[in-house]
């Protein structure tokens, strides 16, 4: 079975996976090391495959992740993560499960340097919530 997905499709399956990683990145500021989060988390999600790897690989990659608060990027990329799993329920199953499978081995790969402060797993909780919401 052949899928197609919209640009917008695209875009909010992207906003939504690389949204996840700015989203611990920025919890990560909290006794973390950000930019180790970012490139770890960025690396594990270049390395996705099936349809979400593909989608993932296109660019742009990180547009509309700019906020001024982490509530604000959240506003944007929780609802995001949330519709992409719901899309890809009603379109293809099996890549649903793939693309929350590869947003939370992101998330893992980001935090592997060390164990994620109670700022960052609250983050990955709420990340977690919103995957399982649709």
């Amino acid at each position: 079975m052949t899928i197609t997905l919209s640009d917008q499709d695209k875009n909010t399956l992207r906003i939504a996976a690389y949204g996840a990683v700015t989203l611990l990145s920025a919890a990560g500021t909290a006794g973390g090391s950000p930019h180790r989060i970012a490139t770890n988390g960025s690396i594990a999600l270049g390395s996705a495959t099936g349809l979400v790897g593909h989608v993932l690989a296109e660019y742009p990659k990180h547009k509309d992740l700019n906020g001024k608060s982490v509530a604000e990027i959240a506003d944007r990329v929780l609802p995001a993560l949330t519709a992409a799993t719901g899309l890809l329920r009603s379109q293809a199953p099996e890549e649903a499960a793939n693309f929350r499978g590869t947003v939370l081995t992101a998330l893992e790969a980001a935090t592997h340097h060390a164990p994620p402060t109670p700022v960052m797993a609250d983050m990955i909780r709420k990340i977690t919530e919103a995957l399982d919401t649709a």
